[in-house]
Order: structure tokens, then C-alpha cells, then sequence
């Protein structure tokens, strides 16, 4: 997918890796296409609408202030007087759309000018549902039973349809733009935005998320891919579905891939490191990784954890997912503020497809989304495009060589096994890459080859000089072991990796799986004596 520099002809990789055509890059987005919307009565929110405008060269005229809450939750009033209505009119008064009555009847845009939204922290995020609809026992419960026929929303859903007047806003309303494959600057007749927002559990983190989007389109997303499956059963198929359509696009691009098929999550400090990419769901609050304070997504990282209120608390750096996943420093992730119900939350396989497509992390997210006026936010720059086609890769750079290596090996063996893993491995012995050994490990086990995997994680294993990733090879040999059934060697392999990785912070990954395989005896019962006379 990217282009190979020249300057490498005596190198080993070049004995591998070949140039290939990129394919067409969607249409970028300009930046005078974009609307910066920040809350005029905090200071914060103003600045970093300055700090966006600035990196992104957004003109100044594109940045509007408005008086509003300081809170995350609105209601569906302070949402229509204070953000929705004066904002229209300014798209009106600065005629930055045409509006006419369609043939339902309702006004809106025939044609936009500025077909971008950004919100910045201080814009509240969420609209409550309509107190009318609540049984007076549940007025004060958050977050809301759910309700598919509920009016509450997130702000940024509810701005996607700005210029339309008069829908339901009872329920959801079909997204125009879900599924299409098309860049959103060549969208004919489009009568939408495409919201995305910086926000976060500190202005630090949100300034954070602008600066990593800047620098690592420069030099594209490399890294690590997690999935995490829920295997909860009937009901969770698609969530879980999802994930392996993921897997299957990573082997075909040559993404490294680590996949989690238990019913556990990640658990306590699991060594997820390089984490570039993080796709998982269900559990209620973070864990895993996340739980180890050390942890950090690698710069740039889009990191999504599906759950039915992942974005509740999204200024929270400890609750939920949404916020723990920015504080952990992802770039980007997308989440719910209240209940969607799993058909009408992001779909991550499309969202997945369009960012390897090449397509900004807003459009991709939108193309993913079924149902607008409902519950989704996208948190980070809607501009990022991680994965950019027309991207020059210079392999004489150290910086993440064994990433791109894999990337243009499977482009060019990819169809051929029998070529691409013997080359891959005399890259791995010359350039002593515990990456790329890693990398083969898990292409063999998807490929149920676990005798070859094994011994790819042994190799990987004596070519890292990090303890944690060293650990995780061990991790992925006893799952080996787990897998195939062999519960008792599993155990014997932890408790040894409990002994020779004493004092690293990711030994708890070590304990945690010691007790779901192996869980402690439960404590004796004590019987309290009979008092005299108690009969």
C-alpha cells in the first residue's frame, strides 16, 4: 500500500520487499471546509480551538465561540436555544450551505460549503433524555435505561444533522453515509456534517491528540494490532464477527495481529506493547493493560473498546473506556455516551476498511455508523488519516523498520507462503528481529500450524531485549498449550514465567491467568462455637 524510497539497493530488504502501486488517495479535505466550534465561556475551550485552527490551517473566520454549559450532560432545550439554533444561523447568515424544503417537507441543505464539524472540549457532549419520557423513579438514574425510542443523544450525533428541521428526534435516524465508500468531499447532494471532536480527560491530552495526528501522518501508523473478543455467546456474534474480519484484512496487509478468542478480556498488565491499533469489547470499565499505569498506546494509535457506554464519562481518566484509553495516549478512538444497542454502534470492520483504505479517521468513522441522532462520538482529530496511500516509507530509517518490512512482504509474497515466510525469517535471523518472529508466530497459529508457531515465539523470545515483550512470547507459547486443551502444561509454563519475571509491573498478566486456570482454593469455612444455652 505505500511507496518504497530509493537508496537501498545493497540491503537485505530489498531482496524481499518490491514497490507497488498505491492505490488512489480519497480526496483530501480542506481546510476551509472545516468548522471549529468551542465554548465561549471557558478559556480552555477557546485555546485549543486556536491550537486546532493553527495545526490545521483553518482560517480564523472558521472558529465559533458560543455561550454554553460547563457540563457534559445538556438538556435537549439548552442543546436547541444555546448550540443547535445559533449555530444554524450562522451557517445561514455566513451562507456557508444552501437549505431548501425537500420533498418530505422538511428544510435542509441542498448544498454545504463547510461540511466539517470539530467541537472542542468545553462543548458539553451529551443531551439527556426528555424528562417527560422518564418514570419519576428513574429521573435521577445514569445512565438511562435503555430505550430505542429515546430522545437522549449525544451532542455531536445530533449536530451531523444541523441543517435539517423538523425529524424525529425520538429514536435514531438513518445514517446517509453508512457504509459508502466514497471520500465525503466527493459526496454528491450531501445534507450532513461530518462531526468529530477533541476532547478528553485534560486539555494536555486533547493538545496531545491535535500534535500526534499532525506527526504521525507524516510518517504513517506502525505498530502492533490487539483484538479482543468477547465470546459471550448468543446474541454477541456480530460484535465478535467484527473482530475476525479485522484479523483476516491485517494477514492481507501484513499487520502484525494479536488476538484474544477467550471469554476473559486482556488481562491485569498484559504486555500490549506497541499497541498501535486496539479493537476489543464488553467489558463494563477498563482493565487489562489499561490497569497498568506505565501503559501507553503508541503515538498516533487509534484504540476503540465497544461497550454500550464507553463515552459516558469521556473527561474521566479512570472510568469507562473512552477516557482511559486517551489518558493511556491513543490519538483516536470512537465510543456511546448512552445505550445504542450493538447494530447501531460503530460497525469496526467498516471503520477498519476505510482507515486502511486510506480515508481520514472521521470519514471512516461515519461510513461505520448506521443511526445518526443517537449515541456516538468520535473523540480525535476527524482530519487524521493514519493509514495515508501516496505515504513515502524510507527503510533507511531505524524507526520502525520491521513494521513496514512485514507490510511490503505480504504485499509482495502474500500470495505465496511458501516464499513469504522463508524470506520473512532470513530477515528476521540477519536483522535480528524479535518483531518479525513474532509476527510469523502468529501468522502460523491462525494458520493452525502451533508446533511452527511455538517455535517462532521461542526465537522471537531470544531476540527481544524487553523484558515485557519477552514475556508476552512466553504468553503466546502456554496459549498455544491453553488452546490445544493442555490445561496442566499451560499452568507449569506460568508458574515458571512467575518465578523468571519476578518484579515486572506485567507479571500480574501472570497471576491473573494463573487464577482462571488454576483458581485458589476457597477459604476454610469457620464455624462460630455454640453459645451455651443457644438450643
Amino acid at each position: 500500500m505505500m511507496h518504497l524510497s530509493p537508496g537501498l539497493a545493497s540491503c537485505l530488504l530489498l531482496t524481499l520487499l518490491a514497490a507497488s502501486p498505491a492505490p488512489a488517495r480519497p480526496a483530501a479535505i480542506p481546510a476551509e471546509s472545516v468548522v471549529v466550534l468551542y465554548n465561549s465561556k471557558q478559556a480552555g475551550s477557546k485555546s485549543l480551538a486556536q491550537h486546532y485552527a493553527k495545526a490545521r490551517s483553518i482560517p480564523g473566520k472558521n472558529l465559533v465561540g458560543l455561550p454554553m454549559p460547563a457540563s457534559e450532560e445538556i438538556s435537549r432545550q439548552q442543546f436547541e436555544q444555546q448550540i443547535r439554533d445559533p449555530l444554524r444561523r450562522i451557517f445561514d447568515t455566513r451562507e456557508w450551505w444552501e437549505r431548501q424544503n425537500g420533498a418530505n417537507g422538511l428544510r435542509q441543505p441542498v448544498s454545504i460549503d463547510r461540511r466539517i464539524l470539530v467541537t472542542m472540549r468545553g462543548v458539553p457532549s451529551k443531551i439527556a433524555r426528555t424528562p417527560e419520557t422518564i418514570p419519576s423513579n428513574q429521573l435521577k438514574k445514569r445512565p438511562f435505561t435503555p430505550n430505542p425510542r429515546g430522545d437522549e443523544a449525544s451532542v455531536d450525533s445530533e449536530l451531523c444533522l444541523l441543517g435539517i428541521e423538523g425529524y424525529d428526534i425520538a429514536g435514531q435516524v438513518t445514517n446517509p453515509y453508512f457504509g459508502r465508500n466514497i471520500a465525503i468531499m466527493n459526496l454528491p447532494k450531501a445534507n450532513f456534517l461530518m462531526v468529530g471532536r477533541i476532547d478528553g480527560p485534560s486539555a494536555e491530552i486533547c493538545r496531545g491528540m491535535i500534535d500526534d495526528a499532525r506527526a504521525v501522518e507524516e510518517s504513517g501508523l506502525w505498530g502492533m494490532t490487539y483484538l479482543d473478543l468477547a465470546r459471550k455467546g448468543k446474541g454477541y456474534e456480530v460484535g465478535d464477527l467484527w473482530l475476525e474480519k479485522i484479523a483476516v484484512m491485517n494477514r492481507k496487509v501484513g499487520l502484525s495481529t494479536v488476538i484474544d478468542r477467550h471469554p476473559d478480556t486482556y488481562v491485569t498488565n498484559y504486555p500490549m506493547n506497541d499497541a498501535a491499533l486496539y479493537f476489543g469489547w464488553y467489558s463494563h470499565h477498563r482493565n487489562g493493560p489499561l490497569l497498568n499505569e506505565d501503559f501507553q498506546f503508541k503515538r498516533g494509535a487509534v484504540a476503540i473498546h465497544l461497550h454500550s457506554y464507553s463515552a459516558f464519562e469521556l473527561r474521566n481518566p479512570d472510568r469507562r473506556w473512552c477516557g482511559p484509553i486517551l489518558a493511556h495516549g491513543a490519538t483516536a478512538t470512537v465510543g456511546n455516551v448512552y445505550e445504542p444497542f450493538l447494530a447501531l454502534t460503530h460497525h469496526l470492520d467498516v471503520l477498519h476498511h476505510r482507515l486502511l483504505q486510506g480515508y481520514t479517521i472521521g470519514e471512516a468513522s461515519l461510513m461505520a455508523l448506521p443511526a445518526l441522532s443517537w449515541q456516538a462520538v468520535l473523540l480525535g482529530d476527524p482530519l487524521y488519516r493514519p493509514f495515508q496511500t501516496d505515504l513515502t516509507v524510507d527503510l533507511n530509517e531505524r524507526a520502525d523498520r520491521d513494521y513496514k518490512a512485514l507490510r511490503h512482504a505480504q504485499n509482495q509474497w502474500g500470495d505465496d507462503p511458501g516464499k513469504l515466510v522463508p524470506k520473512l525469517r532470513t530477515f528476521a535471523n540477519k536483522a535480528n528481529s524479535g518483531t518479525v518472529f513474532e509476527a510469523l508466530g502468529l501468522l502460523a497459529r491462525e494458520n493452525q500450524e502451533e508446533e511452527q508457531a511455538a517455535a517462532f515465539f521461542v526465537a522471537a523470545r531470544d531476540k527481544f531485549q524487553n523484558r515485557s515483550d519477552r514475556l508476552r512470547q512466553d504468553l503466546h507459547i502456554m496459549d498455544v498449550y491453553r488452546t490445544a486443551g493442555n490445561k496442566e502444561t499451560a499452568i507449569l509454563l506460568l508458574r515458571k514465567m512467575k518465578k523468571d519475571y519476578s518484579g515486572l509491573p506485567e507479571t500480574k498478566a501472570v497471576v491473573a491467568l494463573l487464577n482462571i486456570l488454576d483458581p485458589p482454593s476457597p477459604p476454610p469455612v469457620r464455624l462460630e462455637p455454640e453459645k451455651p444455652g443457644s438450643r
